[in-house]
């Protein structure tokens, strides 16, 4: 039977219970079985035409493909696994990146498996798990380290992957970030032309790369002007927000408070605005608020604060593209993006 239509659905046979097959296609299509294999893998060799027509087909009929067949033929999988690391200060993070790297995957051979990480299991566990089960052909993460034992243990073992978040290490490797540095120094610049005299800001915690670049950021804008300021001690961008809630009502009771406050996140600054209310102040106004934006959830908050924007979902359609990059066999070095800021202050200083 040749590609008809019955129903308004494509049939090979009349035993619609058969489980379709790269043959069922190469019936429907009119073409080889090793052609219709390989535009399924996306092989460049065979036209954009050939291939969107294939998968469509595929679709329509409920095509899968045999994993453990194909990984036998190939070596490879055709899964991207994405280890996440779920922590509540970006809120939308998972959603965002899960959109970006699907988006960097369409029309591709590869499908998105997430891996979860939990706080009590070491971050070396998932990694080391997937690759030695051959589970995926390449690994996303996040929240590096200056020295990350997952990034030492994927470069040494030459298996493709790119991180959310750079490194110290002196061996080149893939990723994306956000310039944490710009995004702390653009925020304390703002507080301080705003006529704020003493700063504050939350950090992340210390085992993380980001820590340095925004406390870099942070400590360059604040000498360069001579204002007075002060490092949260206690809490960090990882405490419950309650906690920070917590710490800012504590100290808006106390001497000399700060006027000023550089929040790395949604939830730290939702928390800390919460705490001036309790005390009576208005945020934005008696005390400045600069935070990170990484949802649309501040254009709905009032009053409104200055906010600067960190793209999440895109951050993953570029972790998603450099990393079939990385499996292509690009250079490590050749796969390298820094986010910049996107200021969102809400008027004129």
């Amino acid at each position: 039977m040749d590609g008809g239509e019955r129903g308004g659905k494509r049939e090979a046979s009349e035993d619609t219970t058969a489980k379709p097959t790269l043959r069922t296609i190469a019936e429907l299509t009119g073409l080889a079985v090793t052609t219709v294999s390989r535009a399924l893998g996306g092989a460049p060799q065979i036209a954009l035409e050939t291939r969107q027509k294939v998968r469509q087909v595929a679709e329509e009929i409920g095509y899968l493909p045999d994993r453990a067949a194909q990984r036998l033929r190939t070596g490879r999988t055709n899964v991207i696994t994405l280890v996440l690391d779920p922590h509540e200060e970006i809120l939308g993070f998972s959603t965002s990146l899960i959109r970006g790297l699907t988006e960097a995957l369409r029309d591709t051979p590869y499908h998105l498996v997430v891996t979860p990480h939990f706080a009590n299991v070491p971050s070396l566990d998932p990694v080391r798990h997937i690759m030695r089960n051959k589970m995926a052909d390449g690994i996303v993460f996040s929240r590096t380290e200056p020295f990350d034992e997952r990034v030492k243990l994927l470069l040494e073992h030459e298996f493709p992957f790119v991180c959310h978040g750079r490194t110290e290490l002196g061996a080149p490797h893939p990723y994306v970030d956000f310039d944490n540095f710009s995004f702390a120094y653009e925020a304390t610049k703002r507080l301080i032309a705003g006529g704020r005299k003493r700063l504050s800001i939350i950090l992340p915690p210390r085992r993380f790369t980001f820590f340095q670049h925004i406390q870099y950021g942070f400590m360059s804008a604040v000498r360069e002007a001579g204002v007075t300021f002060e490092l949260v001690e206690g809490v960090d961008l990882d405490s419950p927000a309650a906690d920070i809630q917590a710490y800012v009502f504590r100290r808006a009771g106390e001497p000399n408070p700060p006027d000023g406050y550089v929040c790395g996140g949604e939830v730290s600054a939702l928390a800390v605005m919460a705490a001036l209310s309790d005390r009576g102040l208005r945020p934005g106004d008696d005390v400045g608020i600069v935070a990170k934006q990484t949802s649309g959830l501040f254009d709905l908050i009032r009053p409104q604060v200055d906010t600067i924007y960190e793209d999440i979902a895109d951050a993953g359609l570029q972790m998603g593209r450099l990393l079939l990059a990385a499996i292509g066999g690009r250079e490590p070095s050749e796969l390298q993006i820094l986010q910049k800021p996107k200021l969102n202050f809400i008027a004129a200083t």
